[in-house]
């Protein structure tokens, strides 16, 4: 275990270092206490929920591995949630999923959710300080299919408009107990395997379904529409493509979900921060890591999202910017991979806030073309991790990998034990 007194020292070495190029590094951590990460409910039960239907996940959803110690039930969920929680610092949020309403064993179908299936759910989190998120779910369901909202069969697509509208209902009031908004993802895996003979035909369903499902406003609730490259099975076509919810946010004032793995590896997404913000309110992130594909592996400390944090902090728009979490590994230690991601998600804004920005843009401004990339560069190398460990310090949690062995006994006494 690391000593208090040796992180201490490093920090006040590295608040000297930061004041040679101008940062304040005493601001930084007042910052980081701002940001709040969305962590998601999926990463314990590899995206199962509680509605007791059975059967396995479809619609492009696919979690790989089989690591013993999965959340069986919504008490082991929390249970683990909490745990995670112990080691993250700041304060956070939790997303659900519809599926993991408190349905009490029964069976309820997702076009008869209602404000109540959740209502024990907001107790919870007001007892734990977490604020809650939503997400409508129209995968892994009988009525499921290659088309949900965008499907011609006026039955299918009526039970899903029906589903989507009560998870905005159900979002309000969640908004509404905790007095902040509630964010509401809709993500739909609508597509086609081949490329369909209309590709507007689609396209133009999905449009009327949003229309319908979004006429009642509500004041407690803030609606985001996630796109995605392609699906497992559905890998020609998309109905809800980047461009169609990006179209459809800038005209009908929604928030667009950028998903780190929903779009090509070469793509940039710090690079399409800046434009969305000049024509869209907010934006919802989901935070993954896609290997070749959208396969969603813990999210590392890597150069894209430390891109995408300073390009954040750089538009200032840490107002405007929400963080949420999404990926789910049945590889390894479930909470492991909870604090792993969320961990190098606030390192990257971490290092993010500790740019001088102010001097890098004050060389582009007097043309020091030089000058602003060898400072880029010495950046690299300044002694950020002793303000992040200052952090963890402040927060009561775990200094470096220290959690690590914390980690290791929960799983000893806990997780191992679930058969």
């Amino acid at each position: 275990m690391i000593k208090d007194s040796l992180v201490y020292k490093a920090f006040e070495v590295a608040a000297e270092r930061y004041v040679a190029v101008g940062v304040d590094v005493n601001k930084a951590l007042e910052e980081m206490k701002q940001i709040s990460l969305s962590l998601h409910c999926w990463q314990a039960d590899d995206v199962s929920g509680f509605e007791n239907q059975g059967g396995s996940l479809t619609g492009g959803i696919q979690v790989t591995g089989n690591y013993p110690g999965r959340a069986r039930s919504i008490d082991e969920l929390r249970d683990d949630v909490l745990k995670a929680k112990s080691f993250i610092p700041g304060k956070h949020r939790l997303n659900l999923h519809e599926i993991y309403g408190d349905f009490q064993g029964k069976k309820v179908d997702r076009d008869e959710v209602e404000p109540q299936h959740f209502e024990s759910w907001m107790q919870w989190a007001k007892e734990n300080d977490f604020k809650l998120d939503f997400n409508s779910t129209s995968f892994s369901h009988p009525k499921s299919g290659d088309l949900t909202l965008a499907n011609p069969d006026d039955r299918i697509r009526n039970f899903w408009i029906e589903h989507t509208k009560r998870c905005r209902r159900i979002s309000e009031e969640m908004g509404k107990f905790q007095g902040d908004p509630c964010m509401m993802n809709l993500w739909i895996h609508d597509g086609s395997k081949e490329v369909p003979a209309s590709r507007i035909k689609y396209r133009r369903i999905l449009e009327q379904s949003l229309d319908e499902i979004f006429a009642t406003e509500y004041k407690n609730m803030k609606d985001c529409i996630e796109a995605k490259l392609f699906g497992i099975g559905l890998e020609s076509y998309t109905v809800g493509s980047y461009d169609f919810y990006l179209g459809y946010g800038a005209k009908k004032n929604k928030i667009v979900t950028l998903d780190t793995g929903h779009f090509h590896l070469t793509e940039s997404i710090a690079d399409k921060v800046s434009s969305l913000l000049l024509f869209t309110l907010e934006i919802m992130l989901h935070v993954s890591r896609p290997v070749r594909w959208d396969s969603d592996h813990v999210v590392i400390l890597s150069d894209d999202l430390l891109d995408l944090a300073r390009e954040i902090i750089r538009c200032d728009a840490l107002d405007r910017v929400h963080i949420g979490l999404d990926y789910f590994d049945a590889t390894i230690n479930r909470i492991g991979a909870y604090v792993i991601g969320s961990r190098a998600t606030q390192k990257a804004f971490m290092q993010a806030l500790l740019e001088p920005v102010g001097l890098l843009r004050q060389y582009e401004d007097e043309g020091k073309y030089f000058e602003r990339l060898a400072l880029q560069e010495e950046l690299k190398s300044l002694p950020w991790s002793a303000v992040w460990d200052m952090f963890c310090l402040q927060n009561d949690v775990p200094v470096g990998e220290a959690y690590i062995r914390e980690i290791e006994r929960y799983e000893q006494a806990v997780t191992s034990k679930r058969v």
